[in-house]
């Protein structure tokens, strides 16, 4: 396992000072999802909630979350984002909603706290819209679905590399920048 890097030598948290590293391009996704009543789905399909339209509220959520998201972790950098990206997937016959977030920069860190952010937030702000229809909703599965940029290169959940399992069982993929570059397939496993 590598090193903590918001840890110093006395076991202090600290801020990564990302000075010299270079700006790179750094895209990210997370997903998450929450479950609620069949009469709460209905509400948010057909427009119907009392408070309004939740979806739109949640979508402009997410994307200030997103672009906040220092303000809230207190150790992550501030970041310079160029594009923030909220979608929902509505699924009657599931009684749940599946939101996606995606961001983008150029800078020398960060995305997935900021993808992370958003996505939680706007599913918070799905909670707070229908509460009055239904106290019972959960949120659930809220993970980093996508990544890619920085030293740590590109991952994507779920690809089979025969890296180890995580503890959900789905499996990872890394492939360094230059292995990108050079059109390689070279896999890492990461111990956790």
């Amino acid at each position: 396992m590598s090193e903590l890097t918001h840890i110093d030598r006395n076991g202090n948290a600290v801020m990564v000072d990302i000075t010299d590293k270079d700006v790179t391009y750094r895209s990210a996704t997370a997903s998450g999802r929450i479950h609620m009543s069949a009469g709460a789905i209905q509400a948010v399909h057909d427009g119907s909630m009392p408070k309004g339209d939740v979806l739109a509220t949640a979508r402009v959520a997410g994307i200030m979350a997103a672009k906040r998201t220092s303000d809230l972790i207190p150790l992550c950098h501030p970041l310079q984002l160029t594009k923030v990206e909220v979608d929902f997937e509505v699924s009657v016959s599931d009684s749940s909603i599946l939101c996606r977030c995606s961001v983008k920069l150029a800078g020398r860190t960060g995305a997935e706290m900021e993808a992370l952010t958003g996505v939680s937030t706007a599913l918070l702000t799905v909670y707070d819209m229908c509460k009055a229809v239904d106290k019972t909703m959960v949120i659930s599965d809220i993970r980093l679905e996508e990544k890619d940029g920085g030293r740590s290169g590109h991952y994507v959940r779920g690809e089979r590399t025969g890296a180890e399992k995580l503890p959900d069982d789905s499996l990872i993929r890394k492939k360094t920048n230059d292995d990108v570059k050079k059109n390689e397939k070279k896999e890492l496993n990461i111990g956790w």
